[in-house]
C-alpha cells in the first residue's frame, strides 16, 4: 500500500472519528438539556398544584367552622384540585389530600365553632395539613 494512501485514510478515519464525537456530544447534550427542561417543568407543575390544593383546604375550614353545608357546590373547587392531584401526584401524596378533604367534610357536619369559648377552639385539628405538606415536599424532592 502506497504511504499516500495511508496517510489519507488516516486523515479520513480522524475526521470521521471527530465528527461522531463531535455528534454524540451535541446529542447527549441535548438529550440531558431537554430531561432537565422536563423536569423542572414537571417539578414547577406539581409544586403549583400542591400550592392550589392548601390554599382551597385552608379556606373552606374556616367557612365550614362557623356554617353548616348549604351550597356542597362550595367543595366544587377542591375537588377538581383533588382529581388534578390524582393525575400527576403520587399515591401517598393523594392520600394525604384525601384524609385533608375526609376532614374538612367532617368540620362542615360538626357543629359549629363558638370562638367565645377557649375550649371549643383549643378542641379543634387546625393542622390538618401537616401530612400533606411532608407528603408534598419529599415528592419534590424525589421527583425523578
Amino acid at each position: 500500500m502506497n504511504v499516500a494512501y495511508l496517510s489519507a485514510l488516516s486523515a479520513l478515519a480522524g475526521s470521521a472519528i471527530g465528527a461522531l464525537a463531535t455528534f454524540s456530544t451535541t446529542w447527549l447534550t441535548q438529550r440531558y438539556q431537554g430531561e432537565m427542561q422536563r423536569r423542572v417543568q414537571e417539578s414547577g407543575r406539581r409544586e403549583k398544584l400542591f400550592g392550589e390544593f392548601i390554599d382551597q383546604a385552608s379556606v373552606l375550614p374556616a367557612d365550614a367552622l362557623t356554617h353548616s353545608l348549604e351550597d356542597p357546590s362550595k367543595l366544587v373547587p377542591i375537588y377538581a384540585v383533588m382529581g388534578k392531584l390524582r393525575l400527576f401526584a403520587n399515591a401517598s401524596t393523594t392520600g394525604a389530600a384525601d384524609t385533608a378533604m375526609r376532614h374538612i367534610v367532617q368540620i362542615y357536619y360538626s357543629p359549629n365553632a363558638d370562638f367565645q369559648d377557649q375550649a371549643s377552639v383549643q378542641a379543634g385539628h387546625f393542622d390538618f395539613l401537616l401530612d400533606f405538606t411532608k407528603c408534598s415536599r419529599a415528592e419534590l424532592r424525589d421527583l425523578p
